[in-house]
């Protein structure tokens, strides 16, 4: 199929050379300074082209602009003729609904979107990642469903159907599991260092590894470990102590995520009777 992408950042660049390999013709990008030179590098000889250009010339639309400009830049395609009955019109937010499109659907495009279950740090890592990994896809005919997921998987993803009433829960499952460990860890390594480790990233690097593989292979109840699950509320006790000496911006997420533990081992049925009130007991002095 002919495709352009509007606002070809990351995702959209990655998503757009993966196409390209698998076939598809990309007739078009457009964007700012930056979505230029990511196509001079990743997509030579494909036209950098106004916004309701390349939208005009394709068979499928593909949005990548940031999730609040998703309903202006369509608007604007839509307002501009760009967009027609038949084409395919897709946006790549993962919480954005896809009232976002409405303009496409009034023109008789099939809308849907397409949301990479990875994380994209650069062009390079998503081309190499986007293979294999799931790929959310959400419409409301089943026309946009296919259409995404024939995309998704030429694109080498794993299609997975998300329904647009629980997209927004969905994203937040995504950040949980890749935006809220990254946040998590960068405490860690700074912990690490307070404590006069020089290199926490290499300390870090196998209990990290070993952890995920738990997770993946155990699954998250199974795979808990550590000083909450255990009961030991004087080890909880003596972490908090420490935080609050070094780190006393930190003592709200460890109390936070304690609790939170604490309700994971309960559910798991692998607290030991009286352990939750000991340790819900030290957390407790410590709430703000």
């Amino acid at each position: 199929m002919d495709v352009a992408v509007v606002g070809a950042g990351r995702v959209g660049t990655a998503l757009a050379v993966l196409l390209s390999k698998a076939g598809h013709r990309m007739v078009g990008v457009s964007g700012g300074e930056g979505t230029r030179k990511r196509a001079e590098t990743y997509l030579p000889g494909v036209p950098f082209l106004p916004a309701h250009r390349a939208a005009s010339e394709a068979e499928v639309v593909v949005i990548g602009v940031p999730d609040d400009a998703i309903a202006a830049v369509c608007d604007d395609l839509a307002s501009a003729g760009a967009l027609h009955d038949g084409q395919g019109v897709c946006h790549l937010s993962g919480a954005a609904p896809l009232l976002a499109l409405g303009p496409a659907r009034a023109a008789a495009a099939r809308v849907f979107s397409m949301h990479p279950v990875q994380t994209f740090p650069d062009v390079d890592a998503g081309i190499e990642r986007l293979p294999g990994s799931h790929v959310a896809v959400t419409a409301w005919e089943e026309e946009g469903f296919r259409m995404g997921e024939s995309l998704a998987r030429d694109a080498g993803g794993r299609p997975l159907r998300v329904n647009e009433e629980h997209k927004a829960l969905y994203h937040a499952a995504a950040v949980f599991s890749s935006n809220w460990l990254v946040t998590v860890e960068a405490i860690a390594e700074r912990l690490f260092r307070e404590a006069g480790i020089e290199d926490p990233i290499a300390v870090m690097d196998p209990l990290i590894r070993g952890t995920v593989d738990n997770i993946v292979g155990l699954g998250p109840a199974a795979a808990l470990t550590g000083p909450v699950v255990r009961g030991d509320a004087g080890t909880v006790r003596r972490n908090l102590e420490a935080l609050a000496s070094h780190a006393p911006d930190a003592v709200d997420a460890y109390v936070s995520l304690a609790r939170a533990s604490l309700d994971l081992a309960e559910r798991a049925g692998r607290l030991i009777p009286g352990s939750r009130d000991r340790v819900e007991e030290v957390l407790d002095e410590w709430r703000s």
